[in-house]
């Protein structure tokens, strides 16, 4: 052989040897460091926040300072002086905010030899509204985010809620007198001036008659018992901005623990361990969240089906297009600890912005497909390859919608055994896309007349009246008249805005919008929410976060008891669930074991200055029956997502059948997995009934005792009972806490 052809050979060698060192770097890069290389990015956002981030940056109120500098005439000052009174407010500068407001007071007298009368006066009132919702904001720093009880915020305010600092609302009630005197039908300013009294402890009494909400339109429609606010004595009032949550069994013991994020990009995900003896750990740093900043919401499953449940964070949301951001898939040990493996199943290689999305094994294979709803560019639609590894579909599925998606939700709604996705969007029609059940979609929306409301947010299928057929609910969220149609809906007055919808569905692929007559059609400006059954009669009820970004928006979030699938009846009042802070992740889970939901909600805004501490109401319980099941697919996905229970009980002699599928719930905020089940009075359970989608096939138990756990396997002859002890939950003063001032940070 030559010296050339051995050079050659070497050469080759060489090459061989590089290409193989570049695929182990790849593949180190894909399966040790992909964890890193999200933590690197998300430190990338973090550091760009402050100039980039017009929600949670200083940019702007930079470049104000520095026109405020150079401006040279009083309409110039007085300009500047408005644009940054909010942006301080936003950031949390309320006292410098309503110094800013109260120049612009001082300056615009010499204004009217340049407006018009009406002009002027027009500017005036507005003026004086921006320093009562200034003032009022102050009044709740100072009180309920400082110096917060359970009671705080909780509408109708009172007891521990009355503020002790109460100039804030003081001067707020001033400044609405005069908007109000100004224009007596101003209903934002007629709300606000209630609120307002409500926190200094002169309600009713001190309200002016012509601008009194009556104290019945403060009560709920029917009976319901008192949530206390339990948060603070177990260590989940945790502060922070808007935010996603999910509760559920993560380390595999039982137990019910709680995932909390924060879209705020220097703030980390937390990570909370039920011990199962009314105390709860935070576990965030053991659980491998160091460094993994932001989320506005999350989406939970077994996406590998090995047994335990990995986590989605969902990022971007609201914000502009060319704003860096990045979604995670956190695959959980089994333990409780997690990594980041989103660049190496291939959700990482695109970021859009987006909130919501939803898990379904779509084309039934027994593997997890995912579904996120973006909101400047197209959906996408990841095929579970079941390899640990995605690929988008979503343009050859035909459901890349190429709208503005808030909320998503998978669900069979004619019953054909496969999955069928439901796609909210804000200011243009809804999607119902119908699976075709080879691979592509049809939208649906417009032929079968559930394309409304055309302003709307978070959705979600579920049979709310127990007929065997999903249903689904859409929250209207029209924010052109904002709080003035919540006020005008409240008072029983005509407005033009977008209510709530829920569509009742046939089992055979029909709807009809029976939102009217099930006590639905409101205007609530939901958020985050969810369903699950509160009292444990069987039939599901629903949460909801309410509000927007303006500070304006002190609205309550609301809770709507189902009557029997025959009507709904909101019970906020009653039930102590009416908060004012702005709701967002939702979660309706057994958190104590003892048989009924409680409510888990990460609260606060989206600007710095409107955090809050997150909520958890205990179920005070209603004396019925339950069971609690766990299913465990092995053709169908592990977590059984899409999985049909059906349970007959005997209640005193009349048959009654309770259905349910298993899903995390709506699409914002996650349910557990196992499903809990209230039956009511009845203390006899005839069957369960299991309808498995990928194996379709289906299971029956009969002469089920009511009270415990199950797990059912799919497949297997006997049911597995589980035995996770009831703990009672301390409240504030039982775990002998206090309640410790939250400390404002305006750097």
């Amino acid at each position: 052989m030559t010296r050339f052809a051995l050079s050659r050979k070497l050469l080759f060698l060489i090459a061989i040897m590089c290409c193989l060192l570049a695929a182990l770097f790849w593949l180190r890069l894909r399966v040790v460091d992909t964890h890193d290389a999200m933590i690197s990015l998300l430190e990338e956002v973090k550091n760009r926040t402050p100039f980039e981030n017009r929600f949670l940056g200083t940019a702007d109120l930079i470049k104000l300072n520095q026109r405020l500098e150079s401006a040279s005439t009083l309409p110039e000052r007085v300009t500047v002086l408005w644009e940054r009174a909010p942006v301080e407010l936003r950031l949390g500068m309320n006292d410098e905010a309503i110094a800013d407001l109260k120049k612009i007071q001082g300056l615009i007298s010499d204004l009217k030899r340049t407006l018009q009368s009406k002009e002027y006066q027009e500017f005036e009132a507005e003026l004086y509204f921006q320093l009562a919702v200034a003032s009022m904001r102050k009044g709740e720093t100072d009180n309920c985010v400082n110096c917060q009880t359970g009671e705080s915020c909780i509408l109708p305010i009172q007891g521990e809620g009355i503020h002790k600092q109460q100039s804030g609302s003081k001067q707020a009630t001033e400044y609405l007198l005069e908007v109000l005197g100004r224009e007596p039908e101003h209903l934002t300013a007629r709300w606000l001036l209630n609120v307002a009294h409500m926190t200094l402890g002169s309600y009713p009494k001190s309200v002016p008659k012509e601008f009194l909400i009556e104290p019945s339109r403060f009560e709920s429609e029917v009976p319901f018992p008192h949530f206390s606010n339990v948060a603070a004595s177990v260590g989940l009032d945790t502060f922070g901005l808007a935010g996603g949550a999910v509760v559920d069994d993560f380390d595999g013991d039982g137990y019910l623990d709680v995932l909390a994020s924060d879209w705020n990009t220097s703030a980390e995900l937390k990570y909370f361990r039920n011990n199962g003896d009314g105390s709860i750990t935070n576990r965030s740093q053991e659980a491998g969240f160091k460094g993994m900043y932001g989320g506005l919401n999350l989406r939970h499953a077994d996406y590998d089906n090995d047994g335990d449940l990995d986590i989605l964070v969902l990022r971007g949301g609201w914000m502009d297009p060319e704003t860096l951001c990045a979604n995670s898939l956190l695959e959980n040990d089994g333990h409780g600890a997690f990594r980041d493996v989103t660049f190496k199943v291939g959700l990482g290689d695109v970021h859009y912005q987006t909130q919501t999305a939803d898990w379904a094994d779509f084309d039934n294979d027994g593997f997890l497909d995912l579904y996120i709803g973006n909101e400047n560019n197209p959906n996408q639609l990841f095929r579970n390859t079941g390899h640990r590894s995605f690929v988008d579909v979503a343009k050859q599925a035909g459901v890349d919608n190429l709208r503005f998606s808030k909320g998503v939700s998978w669900g069979d709604y004619d019953n054909d055994g496969y999955a069928d996705l439901y796609v909210s969007n804000l200011g243009g029609e809804n999607r119902l896309y119908h699976n075709n059940r080879n691979g592509t979609f049809t939208d649906v929306a417009t032929e079968l007349q559930v394309s409304e409301p055309k302003h709307s947010f978070p959705v979600w299928f579920w049979d709310f009246n127990n007929d065997g057929a999903l249903d689904i609910y859409v929250g209207g969220y029209d924010l052109d008249q904002g709080i003035e149609s919540f006020v005008a809906d409240f008072l029983g007055k005509p407005h033009s805005a977008d209510v709530d919808h829920l569509y009742q569905g046939d089992g055979h692929g029909k709807f009809s919008n029976v939102a009217l007559e099930k006590g639905v059609a409101h205007v609530t400006l939901p958020m985050g929410s969810n369903y699950g059954d509160i009292d444990g009669d069987g039939f599901l009820d629903y949460y909801l976060g309410t509000g927007y970004t303006s500070y304006d928006a002190l609205l309550p979030n609301r809770a709507f008891l189902n009557h029997a699938g025959e009507r709904f009846h909101d019970v906020s009042m009653a039930g102590g669930l009416s908060h004012l802070q702005k709701g967002h992740g939702v979660s309706i889970a057994d958190i104590d074991n003892d048989g009924d939901n409680d409510i888990f909600i990460v609260m606060g805004g989206a600007f710095p200055g409107d955090g809050f501490s997150n909520a958890l109401f205990e179920n005070p319980g209603f004396g019925n029956h339950w069971l609690t099941i766990k299913l465990v697919g092995t053709k169908t996905n592990r977590s059984a997502i899409g999985a049909r229970i059906k349970v007959v009980v005997d209640d005193h002699g009349r048959k009654r059948t309770i259905f349910r599928w298993v899903s995390s719930g709506g699409s914002f905020g996650g349910n557990p997995l196992r499903q809990q089940i209230g039956i009511g009075v009845a203390d006899k359970i005839d069957s369960v009934e299991i309808s498995w989608p990928t194996s379709k096939t289906s299971q029956q138990f009969d002469n089920i005792q009511c009270d415990q756990f199950i797990e059912i396997t799919e497949g297997k002859k006997e049911i597995n009972r589980l035995y996770y002890p009831k703990f009672k939950l301390p409240t504030l003063d039982e775990s002998k806490s206090k309640a410790v001032p939250h400390v404002h940070s305006h750097k």
